[in-house]
């Protein structure tokens, strides 16, 4: 373990006012469950125990709650709900989806009817931790994962938006 842990998003975090933490944990996931259970994890002695919190309280949730978090999310290669939604965030969110900014026709077109017959088949959107990866790879997971039964694809879903949510949190950091 690091013998001078970070402290600058725990600290961060720690600071804020009850009202103003939640909104800021919004940010980073929308469930409600996942931010209550944050806030009552505080205060944070250092940033690995803020992430550590972060992924104990998602895997103590419940599919609904998962389900929750991913509405919070447009569907892959929707870059103007994403910049909508996440204005407030525009340096977090911009990186998230970049590999849509070079993406073909081609690709953009099966990425939303993948994600139409996506939402179809589970119920939710397609839910994937786009950060660095170009858009046809993440119409190549789009279409590896939609054959999938429900109950193994739901967890992974959950998998992606935990690591979507951990580096939403690293983003936040002074």
């Amino acid at each position: 373990m690091d013998a001078h842990p970070r402290r600058g998003l725990a600290e961060y975090l720690n600071r804020l006012e009850e009202a103003s933490l939640r909104a800021v944990l919004a940010r980073c996931c929308v469930s409600r469950g996942w931010i209550e259970g944050m806030a009552a994890r505080r205060p944070f002695a250092a940033d690995e125990q803020v992430l550590a919190a972060a992924a104990g309280v998602w895997q103590g949730l419940g599919r609904d709650d998962w389900r929750e978090a991913f509405a919070g999310h447009p569907p892959i290669g929707d870059l103007a709900s994403l910049q909508a939604k996440y204005a407030g965030t525009q340096p977090l969110a911009a990186r998230e989806q970049a590999g849509m900014l070079t993406a073909s026709e081609q690709t953009l077109r099966r990425l939303a009817e993948g994600n139409r017959a996506y939402k179809d088949k589970f119920g939710h959107i397609f839910i994937v931790c786009a950060t660095g990866k170009s858009a046809d790879e993440m119409l190549a997971l789009l279409e590896a994962r939609i054959g999938n039964h429900p109950a193994t694809e739901l967890p992974i879903a959950a998998e992606e938006q935990l690591k979507i949510t951990q580096i939403r949190l690293q983003g936040l950091a002074p």
